[in-house]
């Protein structure tokens, strides 16, 4: 079971990790200060295995790929969103960071929720209710599984 964290629409790569914290030398440091401005005890309450169900336009504003680093970082399982900036949904995958599309499941469940996330299936059950998600096709599957898109293709060689 994944606890649900739940964010509104157009949360944006800024409210995921702000700029300032680009600064410190690595996504270990960074980590700490995911969503900082939204709720600054996300870092420490997130667990691994945990997941992110957020409204519309989810990681829109700069295509910073710590943005997707950090949750992937710290854990989550995958981020559930009505819809994706069309960058952060890229980067998310190159770095092996589950995203899936669900037209309703932000509206039907609260933060604290716990959820079952089928990424094969692109189900999520919630509540005793199983919602679809985009089902993410084999091959996008497999660079998720290899560890993102350059350990994929590192093991093609």
């Amino acid at each position: 079971m994944s606890k649900v964290f739940k964010f509104k629409n157009d949360v944006d790569t800024d409210q995921i990790i702000a700029s300032q914290y680009l600064l410190l030398p690595n996504i270990e440091e960074m980590k700490g200060h995911t969503f900082e401005s939204l709720d600054d005890r996300f870092a420490a309450n997130v667990q691994p295995g945990d997941v992110i169900v957020a409204g519309d336009n989810f990681g829109c504003g700069s295509s910073r790929e710590q943005a997707p680093s950090v949750l992937k970082a710290l854990g989550v399982k995958a981020v559930i969103a009505r819809s994706f900036a069309r960058i952060f949904f890229r980067n998310a995958i190159n770095i092996g960071l589950p995203v899936l599309v669900s037209g309703e499941l932000d509206a039907n469940v609260e933060a604290g929720d716990e959820a079952t996330v089928d990424l094969t299936e692109g189900t999520v059950e919630v509540n005793g209710k199983t919602y679809s998600c985009t089902k993410l096709p084999p091959y996008m599957q497999n660079i998720l599984n290899q560890g993102g898109l350059i350990a994929s293709l590192n093991q093609e060689d």
